[in-house]
């Protein structure tokens, strides 16, 4: 098989930084999504916004930026009245906003002196994203094999060919849905994709199966370039991938213990406090990504309620430890 170009750009580097929050970053630039599309509502009124938060993320220092179509699919699309052949369109510009953000970025003279030609991730989200009913995060879903596998093969056949780099299967919450998807890849075998999984703690899935196992069946993957976590608590991070090492036998200065790099992109760390309708806390995600480096993660970013300056202090964290 051909190296990656996301491989190769890990060997000259050593490490490489994934963006963060598609969602907060749209809302702080006064996009309403308080609707079933979620974040994919902007590709259908205000793709400008999308684009903007691409560049943002990649002048912050991103070698990785995901596409804005984890939630997007045709029945939402047409849920809101649009035709098959619009929804198909919209999701695929979704695509093409990330490629357009990365090569504008990348024709600029001053923007990426010493950086690497950023990455492009179709980003997809799992089976329960689309349901609204916050089954994402447990994986319980009462869908059949065939319908979770049909939506990712749905999914595949519109956003794969549009000439981003690679796919990042995200906020995955259950081995069985993993394997679901290993099926379909299997079916695009040009494809190359990562997989992060979501956890509920130090060892274990949302639904409740062991990290460290799902972490090795994944990474035996052929079309696997990375594994790991996102869309998790930060504090959680280091157990899980110390985890990952300790049942694989290996020592602790090993950094691929499953011979494809560990991936992890955390929640910022604040808390929700419902009752009075606000988030609690400060951003802690950027403050351990040497220490995620250190366990063994060589691709490292951000999720929900993290933005460009967490970015920007992770990207100066991994080039200290770098040094």
């Amino acid at each position: 098989m051909p190296r990656h170009v996301l491989h190769t750009h890990l060997q000259q580097q050593g490490f490489l930084v994934l963006d963060g929050a598609m969602a907060t970053e749209l809302e702080k630039y006064g996009a309403d999504l308080n609707d079933p599309l979620w974040s994919a509502k902007c590709l259908l009124d205000s793709p400008q916004l999308i684009r903007q938060v691409h560049l943002d993320y990649l002048n912050s220092g991103a070698d990785i930026i995901s596409s804005a179509t984890y939630q997007a699919s045709q029945t939402g699309f047409q849920a809101r009245g649009l035709s098959a052949a619009k929804s198909v369109k919209l999701m695929q510009s979704g695509v093409a906003l990330a490629l357009q953000a990365r090569d504008a970025f990348w024709s600029g003279t001053a923007n990426h002196a010493g950086r690497l030609r950023p990455l492009v991730a179709v980003s997809l989200g799992p089976f329960g994203a689309c349901l609204h009913d916050g089954s994402e995060y447990h994986g319980n879903y009462s869908a059949s094999d065939d319908e979770i596998r049909d939506f990712h093969f749905d999914r595949l056949n519109i956003l794969t060919g549009q000439g981003a780099d690679l796919l990042a299967f995200e906020t995955i919450p259950s081995q069985r849905e993993a394997r679901l998807i290993a099926e379909v890849l299997r079916a695009y075998p040009q494809e190359r994709a990562w997989l992060a999984f979501s956890c509920r703690d130090e060892t274990t899935l949302c639904h409740g199966e062991s990290f460290s196992t799902c972490a090795r069946e994944v990474a035996a993957h052929r079309q696997m370039l990375a594994v790991g976590i996102n869309c998790s608590a930060p504090q959680f991070i280091t157990p899980l991938l110390q985890s990952v090492r300790a049942a694989s036998g290996v020592a602790a200065e090993t950094s691929d213990p499953l011979k494809i790099p560990l991936l992890v992109y955390p929640n910022s760390g604040e808390t929700w406090v419902a009752c009075d309708n606000r988030w609690q806390g400060h951003s802690t995600a950027a403050l351990e990504a040497r220490t995620w480096f250190e366990a063994g993660a060589r691709l490292i970013g951000g999720c929900c309620r993290t933005g460009p300056e967490d970015i920007a202090a992770m990207r100066a964290a991994l080039a200290a430890a770098t040094q």
